[in-house]
């Protein structure tokens, strides 16, 4: 159950990860005084401040995974160690 949840929570971050690539990172040069930046080709708006919460969320979600697949690995060894 915990390897599922990290797995699924490591899955989260890489896709977090990418949005704050796709909605972030590829625009940064682009955006004006007030933290935003229009794209002709599709017509949309990018919002500097996106950007934070993609990056939050990312890495909110790595560190859960990570803490709970670091827990399951300890508990296993711990159990190793016992017998």
């Amino acid at each position: 159950m915990r390897t599922s949840l990290s797995v699924l929570l490591l899955g989260l971050a890489c896709g977090f990860g990418y949005m704050y690539y796709d909605q972030h990172l590829k625009w940064r040069g682009c955006f004006n005084a007030l933290g935003r930046c229009f794209d002709p080709e599709t017509g949309t708006v990018h919002l500097q401040q996106s950007g934070l919460v993609w990056l939050l969320l990312a890495l909110l979600t790595l560190a859960g995974g990570a803490y709970i697949l670091w827990r399951a690995y300890a508990a296993k060894r711990s159990a190793r160690v016992k017998r």
